[in-house]
């Protein structure tokens, strides 16, 4: 089956080719195992869910097991291996400045997958919100990897950080819940198309979904009566160690 993607047109970020443009994933959606269970569910007919769920919660502890007692996993969909961050003072291992992360490649299925896949270009974006990219400025543009206590560009359209409303502002949120929001004077950039962040220096390793909330419209001098929204996952002290995909999300 030929698998398709869509895009939106969408202009270069600013600093790029003037008059340039890039394709945005138009994201069908995000799904978690529940859909998978579903799915497999229809082209294995007569067996039961229950079976099913044990099969994959069986086969993701596995390897994660596996890749955690230094092996190279390679599925065919990907291949894993464990890697660690950080300083090692005094030869002492320390969780509080060391991490283990895991480091995703992918592999000859999903190689084989890009080439059945149809990519359909669609018309220039609608009037809406949305980021292109993240770039550290210390580790460039690597997967949405940030790094706390330096300086991050946040690159897209309508960003502009404006409005009276108490949601308005840039947060951080740990997928442990915990949110870090960003200071307005921490904003050191704040123009429509490109936002430079000061990022708090505490950020512990993980996944966070960084979110942008303004009442900025498009231009002008007045504001949207309601904030919007525009979100997308960063990772601190990994090489894609798991969690969500890093697709914007807009609200």
């Amino acid at each position: 089956m030929m698998n398709k993607l869509k895009g939106w047109l969408v202009d270069l970020p600013i600093g790029r080719k003037k008059g340039g443009k890039i394709l945005m994933l138009n994201s069908a959606g995000s799904v978690d195992l529940e859909t998978v269970y579903t799915e497999m569910g229809k082209e294995i007919t007569g067996v039961k869910k229950e079976t099913i769920v044990h099969v994959v919660t069986l086969f993701l502890r596995i390897i994660a097991e596996l890749i955690l007692n230094g092996y190279s996993v390679n599925v065919g969909l990907f291949r894993a291996v464990a890697r660690f961050s950080g300083m090692i003072e005094g030869g002492v291992w320390n969780p509080e400045k060391n991490s283990v992360y895991v480091d995703f490649q992918q592999d000859k299925l999903l190689r084989d997958a890009i080439r059945q896949t149809k990519v359909i270009v669609e018309s220039t974006k609608p009037d809406s919100m949305y980021i292109i990219e993240v770039e550290d400025r210390i580790i460039g543009m690597d997967r949405n990897r940030i790094t706390p206590g330096h300086n991050v560009f946040v690159r897209g359209a309508r960003l502009k950080v404006i409005g009276t409303d108490e949601s308005v502002g840039v947060t951080l949120t740990h997928t442990d819940g915990t949110v870090s929001k960003i200071a307005a004077e921490d904003i050191v950039i704040n123009n429509p198309s490109e936002l430079l962040l000061l990022l708090p220096a505490d950020l512990k390793d993980g996944i966070y979904e960084l979110k942008i909330t303004t009442q900025y419209s498009n231009g002008g001098t007045s504001m949207l009566k309601q904030p919007r929204s525009v979100s997308c996952n960063v990772e601190v002290g990994g090489g894609g160690g798991g969690g969500d995909d890093d697709r914007p999300v807009i609200e």
